[in-house]
């Protein structure tokens, strides 16, 4: 197809003021633009999970899966891993992603599988009505702490450099142009690409007073430099009134898994994938 409509009919029940508007339209332009540059966009699976953030497979018109709470990561290695020449991406909820998915997020960073997770952290729990999550500040109050959550939150961009990720970054939703930029680098890379994008909560976590003043866009900070990247990461942790960075914090070329000696042990495999396209092409 070319020239579809990318935005569907389906009712929008996000709150005015949501992040997840930002994310999802400017998701829709990069995709756009991917259409206008050649790419066809039946190649493209959009895999989401459990929250608020999920209902954007229903806001846009591509090829999604809806996975189970913390499971969006798993789902989308299975298609990546069954049909290489996807481009597949996740997009996954703070609480969806760090809390149950935390384990499958890791090891998706250590294997480099070629996909890319877009985490709308909004650090808090919306669908369910305002309990913390993993990166909720400390002292944070909501239905399940009133007296206050007594947690340090994890610092996500420390943890996926920890744990391998070959392209790391920090979006901010009131930042578009800058995360277009993100989401069309995370895509071209090679390997596994993390975006953790600032999400304002208008409902259960207004923060653009707190983020606004202190957001910064990096510039001369060399990406390749891991030790550089780790320092970046560990300047705001979450909690403090410390500068918050954004950009890519690290990015360097690294093997894919599924590319190496898993694709031997598939004979036939290329034989294979051409006979169900000529069987698709004579359907259609």
């Amino acid at each position: 197809m070319t020239g579809r409509p990318l935005i569907t009919k389906a009712k929008n029940t996000w709150c005015p003021g949501c992040g997840n508007f930002t994310i999802q339209h400017t998701l829709k332009n990069v995709l756009a633009e991917m259409e206008q540059e050649g790419q066809s966009l039946d190649n493209v699976v959009l895999v989401s999970g459990i929250g608020c953030h999920a209902k954007i497979a229903d806001y846009l018109n591509i090829n999604s899966f809806y996975s189970i709470h913390g499971r969006t990561i798993p789902v989308a290695t299975g298609i990546k891993l069954a049909n290489p020449g996807l481009t597949v991406i996740c997009c996954a909820g703070d609480g969806d992603c760090y809390a149950e998915g935390l384990d499958h997020l890791l090891f998706a960073a250590k294997r480099n599988i070629d996909i890319t997770v877009i985490v709308h952290d909004n650090r808090v729990y919306g669908l369910t009505t305002g309990q913390y999550t993993p990166t909720s500040p400390r002292g944070f109050k909501g239905k399940s702490t009133p007296l206050g959550t007594e947690e340090t939150p994890l610092n996500p961009i420390e943890l996926m450099l920890a744990g391998g990720a070959t392209y790391v970054a920090r979006g901010y939703s009131k930042k578009m142009d800058l995360l277009r930029a993100q989401i069309r680098e995370s895509i071209a890379h090679k390997g596994f690409a993390f975006i953790d994008v600032l999400q304002i909560c208008a409902t259960f976590f207004p923060a653009a007073d707190y983020y606004s003043p202190r957001v910064y866009e990096m510039t001369g900070h060399d990406r390749t430099n891991f030790e550089a990247a780790c320092a970046k990461a560990r300047e705001w942790d979450y909690t403090s009134d410390a500068p918050i960075a954004l950009g890519t914090f690290y990015q360097k070329a690294s093997p894919v898994f599924g590319e190496g000696k898993m694709a031997a042990w598939k004979p036939g495999a290329v034989e294979r994938e051409r006979a169900v396209q000529d069987l698709l092409r004579k359907r259609t």
